[in-house]
């Protein structure tokens, strides 16, 4: 995916437009070897559904939960992971980089 997929915002916009409660992550900084660009994204429902992607596959488990849990709370959170993370390795970042994604409601 090359940042930004316009398609992953309109499944965004209709998600809410169906009445879902809907979370939007965005890679916001890289270090070294990273799986996505800055300005990735993933879109997240409150059950959990997704479209997009913010490290090719590797933390998507860990972002996923965490928006489900940021949709419930309405807080956004800056999520970190890295090789030197032990997150990252049990999440499977072991690309050699760091990422930093920031996920916040959408309304």
């Amino acid at each position: 995916m090359s940042a930004p997929d316009h398609s992953i915002l309109e499944q965004a916009s209709g998600w809410l437009q169906e009445g879902r409660k809907v979370a939007i992550a965005t890679v916001v900084e890289t270090w070294g070897s990273a799986p996505q660009p800055v300005g990735s994204q993933l879109v997240i429902d409150a059950e959990g559904n997704f479209i997009g992607s913010v490290s090719g596959g590797c933390v998507e488990g860990e972002v996923v939960s965490e928006a489900v849990d940021i949709i419930a709370t309405g807080k956004p959170k800056l999520l970190q992971f890295g090789v030197a993370d032990e997150t990252a390795w049990r999440v499977g970042l072991a690309c050699g980089g760091r990422i930093g994604v920031y996920v916040e409601p959408l309304a």
